[in-house]
């Protein structure tokens, strides 16, 4: 793998996450949507609408020389407008983008290894997220310890103990 950098997401990278947002959202060559589509979708938009607010964090993975590779980022959701992922109040949902000619190249991995740290330092117990079925990455959701807590007929939920 090539040697990546990792470092904390700020409320100037809202443009290069919501950019990682439409690259989860648009995993499936199959299914591809225009950016504004996917910013657009009130299922979706919650995962980067404001950026940063009190309780998100996240990395950027950047290469040596400074470009943004990819990014995951938690946010907290509550019952009243939970987000996809969402299991319960006061477990952060998380979003993981790789830009395409980056993946499958250790990035993803690092970045989720990465942002379980930062989560656990922050006194966070787990994390969950969600992910489309057929999605490659739930291969990696699964190694990094995530396991499926609920399914519906298009995606799981899943969670990772960080304790």
């Amino acid at each position: 793998m090539t040697a990546i950098l990792l470092r904390p997401a700020v409320g100037e990278d809202a443009r290069f996450l919501a950019d990682m947002l439409v690259e989860a959202a648009n995993w499936s060559p199959a299914s591809r949507r225009p950016r504004v589509q996917v910013l657009a979708d009130p299922t979706l938009a919650p995962y980067v609408s404001g950026w940063m607010r009190p309780g998100d964090a996240g990395l950027v993975a950047e290469s040596p020389s400074g470009d943004p590779l990819g990014a995951c980022w938690f946010r907290l959701f509550d019952q009243s407008r939970p987000g996809q992922g969402f299991v319960a109040g006061g477990v952060p949902e998380l979003t993981l983008g790789v830009s395409p000619l980056w993946r499958a190249q250790g990035v993803g991995r690092e970045l989720l290894r990465g942002v379980a740290t930062v989560a656990r330092s922050s006194g966070y117990a787990r994390l969950s997220l969600s992910v489309d079925r057929g999605n490659f990455a739930q291969r990696l959701y699964v190694s990094e310890g995530y396991v499926v807590v609920h399914s519906d007929d298009r995606a799981d939920v899943m969670v990772r103990t960080l304790a």
